[in-house]
């Protein structure tokens, strides 16, 4: 007869570099959370690259150039191996697949409108000199030092061969969460399921909001 109530025999079918990566983006994720001070979206010189040493080569931070929009400021090594090139200055549509690019363009609007967190599984079809690829990407809002929030905090964790770039992802599944923040209030943490439909979202009117005034400070370096 089996035990049911015995979980000796359980395998887990998480495998320790899935399972690592599992705890290193929890920890990414639980470290932005902490920085919201009285619940508001955290500063962008609130973060500490020390605190996030672990997933410096796969993380970035982008800035909203217009809706829908948003391009690399700063970027680990890792997204520099996908693309096979220097990223910085690229947007973050440089990732995905051209079918997807209005649904990832929907989910950044909601990003810095609502604002909201945004957590998207991701996959690469193999190819020559290259092998498949699963995918993780992670963007948490920020305000820029100026207090708008037009910034983003994001990772971006693949496990495959690369192989030859530049690589990019088709859009398997995304999880859209609002961020409630009412005046004196506190944030909600956690990511609550919001699916976004894939419509077309991309920008019709660019509105540059860059400021000069504000100096790069994070240095992603491997």
């Amino acid at each position: 007869m089996t035990n049911h109530g015995d979980q000796k025999g359980v395998v887990s079918l998480m495998t320790p570099k899935l399972r690592n990566r599992a705890d290193r983006l929890a920890d990414f994720i639980d470290y932005w959370n902490c920085m919201r001070k009285g619940g508001d979206v955290p500063r962008r010189s609130d973060i500490d690259p020390r605190r996030i040493d672990t997933l410096l080569e796969n993380a970035l931070i982008a800035e909203r150039i217009a809706p829908g929009l948003a391009r690399l400021r700063l970027a680990g090594m890792h997204l520099t191996e996908l693309m096979g090139m220097e990223v910085r200055g690229m947007p973050v549509s440089a990732f995905i697949s051209p079918k997807d690019r209005p649904a990832l363009a929907q989910a950044i609007t909601e990003l810095f409108e609502r604002p909201a967190m945004i957590d998207m599984v991701l996959a690469a079809p193999g190819g020559r000199g290259k092998g498949p690829l699963s995918a993780r990407l992670v963007l948490l809002p920020l305000r820029s030092d100026l207090g708008d929030i037009s910034r983003a905090l994001g990772v971006l964790i693949s496990d495959g061969q690369i192989g030859i770039g530049p690589r990019r992802f088709d859009i398997c599944s995304q999880k859209i969460t609002k961020l409630d923040l009412p005046a004196g209030g506190s944030l909600a943490a956690g990511f609550s399921e919001t699916l976004a439909p894939f419509t077309d979202a991309r920008p019709k009117d660019p509105a540059p909001t860059s400021h000069k005034s504000e100096r790069p400070y994070l240095r992603l370096v491997r």
